[in-house]
């Protein structure tokens, strides 16, 4: 299942399911993660597949060596996990920039006005450490308005399904402590569900985002259409820490 906000344009972004691709097992089927061990030729078909999806090719792509960083690029051409960075942004047509994710949230976000557009891989310590801000703070260096700029927050993990230890929420109460809210009780008193989602949008609200749509879709559940590191791992079907199945995130001008 493909996911759109509606406050951006349905042909400029699509947040991707992990259904319509050509790999299969656990891999099935538009895995776009080229460090698992599925077979390279089904992933580069289904990278091929999502940029077809905007009348582009795979050479359209830009994509990131992606970890837990805050760390921000400016592009001006389309690149292969050239930069090891979790938020990018361009103003130049024709690059698709692209997020992976498999429960991390996918953070879309345009000012389609001054043609500036951005993209950020925010786990909870991606987001802690400030990668949605330095998304927004680098757009506005090169010309996008707070007031124009709209940001979507894709299908993630949701407070549900994503249970953390004390010392998680001890972590990030230290540095905001209005995220407390953000933390419903768990299984006892040491375990709280987290808001990844809400955390997000809360810090995007903050730097005056006021356009902002949170799609409150669970990776988790299967039935939900997407990949999930966590699901995998629960269901005892990761053997390595690179070998997941991810789906992708895309924003184009």
């Amino acid at each position: 299942m493909s996911y759109r906000a509606s406050n951006l344009p349905a042909d400029k972004h699509c947040f991707f399911g992990r259904e319509g691709g050509a790999s299969e097992g656990m891999y099935a089927s538009l895995n776009t993660n080229l460090k698992s061990r599925d077979k390279r030729e089904n992933i580069l078909k289904n990278l091929a597949v999502i940029a077809g999806c905007f009348g582009l090719k795979y050479d359209n792509m830009y994509t990131m060596k992606q970890g837990v960083s805050a760390q921000v690029v400016y592009v001006e051409k389309a690149a292969h996990f050239e930069v090891f960075a979790d938020g990018v942004v361009t103003d130049k047509p024709d690059i698709l920039l692209c997020l992976k994710t498999a429960d991390c949230a996918p953070v879309l976000l345009a000012d389609y006005q001054n043609r500036v557009i951005g993209a950020a891989h925010a786990g909870w310590r991606g987001a802690y450490k400030g990668v949605v801000e330095n998304v927004v703070n680098l757009m506005l260096q090169k010309g996008a308005r707070l007031e124009n700029i709209a940001a979507a927050i894709g299908p993630c993990i949701q407070p549900i399904s994503f249970e953390v230890g004390d010392d998680m929420r001890a972590e990030v109460c230290s540095n905001s402590p209005d995220s407390e809210k953000l933390f419903a009780p768990g299984r006892n008193e040491t375990h709280f569900q987290f808001d990844l989602s809400g955390f997000v949008e809360d810090r995007l609200r903050r730097l005056g985002v006021e356009n902002v749509i949170n799609s409150r879709i669970d990776t988790y559940p299967e039935a939900n259409g997407y990949f999930s590191f966590r699901r995998n791992t629960h269901q005892g079907l990761i053997k390595a820490s690179f070998d997941y199945p991810t789906q992708y995130s895309c924003i184009m001008l």
